[in-house]
């Protein structure tokens, strides 16, 4: 098998302060958790920014050059920015940042789809900023919107005009179905990095007859021209990985993703999930793939042609 690439999302835009101590908002802890991530081995550092005084979901352009040059400056990693922010964002607040920074990366989401992070605000506990349990529990009548449209302008403002790569973030069939679509268009070429997302409430729950299902699917349409990676929300998160490490795919890991390392037990840090999932892959016979084993594996343009 080739070597298998570690992504970790470090922060996101769906956990709120007040469920983990060690969720990073503020930019330095930001920074701190990346470069240690990267050091733990991760490839491709996937980032959200923050407020930094009361993280919120930000995806302003100032947010993100908080920590972006001290990333790159600290590690050789490959940066990843989200263009799906938050689900209550407007496509142009959510592309704020990603199109300032032009980096070698940027994650895709290829349909639109509820988006329901309510059961979070259903366990009691003291809330740290006001906007945390409204932000979750409003999310039972929230449709996260990537239209036809939408994927088509961010692949002309990021690819055609940046020459940023994609992740393209597939949480369901239909979402492979329209990467297809766009392919067939002309507007992707391969190798697709496509990232298989489950967990997420409103999208594929992480069964492993779901991840085989997705493997064929995209056999089908894409042959011997994509990579595959799988983030798992939440529980599932390491035996999913462990499964597509097996199935010759990559993993992504992080505190964006699931907050805990154990049953019951908070992750200390990404670096601590990052470790973890290295060690699994590697007992597979996997080798882990560096920074510019990613670039070449990916085809992408290169850290000396980022914006930051």
């Amino acid at each position: 098998m080739s070597k298998i690439i570690i992504t970790c999302a470090v922060t996101g835009s769906i956990h709120t302060p007040s469920l983990s101590p060690y969720l990073p908002f503020a930019a330095r802890d930001i920074e701190d958790q990346a470069v240690a991530a990267a050091g733990a081995g991760a490839a491709i550092l996937h980032l959200h920014a923050r407020d930094p005084e009361t993280g919120r979901p930000s995806a302003r352009a100032a947010d993100y050059m908080r920590f972006l040059p001290g990333i790159r400056d600290r590690c050789d990693a490959v940066i990843n920015i989200t263009t799906g922010g938050s689900a209550v964002m407007s496509l142009d607040e959510r592309l704020e940042g990603a199109m300032a920074a032009a980096p070698e990366m940027c994650s895709l989401n290829m349909g639109s789809m509820n988006f329901a992070l309510y059961p979070m605000a259903a366990r009691p506990r003291d809330w740290r900023f006001d906007w945390e349990k409204p932000f979750l529990e409003d999310s039972d009548d929230l449709v996260f919107k990537n239209t036809p449209r939408d994927i088509a302008h961010v692949l002309r403002e990021m690819g055609e005009t940046r020459g940023a790569r994609f992740e393209f973030e597939c949480y369901d069939m239909g979402h492979l179905a329209m990467l297809r679509h766009f392919a067939e268009r002309g507007l992707v070429e391969p190798p697709f990095f496509i990232q298989f997302v489950f967990g997420v409430l409103g999208g594929m729950a992480p069964a492993p007859e779901s991840l085989r299902h997705m493997v064929h699917l995209a056999d089908e349409y894409f042959g011997d021209d994509y990579l595959f990676s799988v983030l798992a929300a939440g529980r599932a998160q390491m035996p999913m990985a462990e499964l597509a490490a097996g199935m010759g795919g990559h993993v992504r890991v992080g505190l964006e993703d699931n907050l805990y390392i154990d049953r019951g037990v908070l992750a200390r840090s990404n670096a601590e999930q990052v470790a973890r999932v290295r060690a699994l892959v590697e007992a597979q016979g996997r080798e882990v793939a560096g920074p510019d084993d990613a670039r070449a594996m990916l085809g992408l343009k290169g850290a000396a042609h980022v914006g930051f």
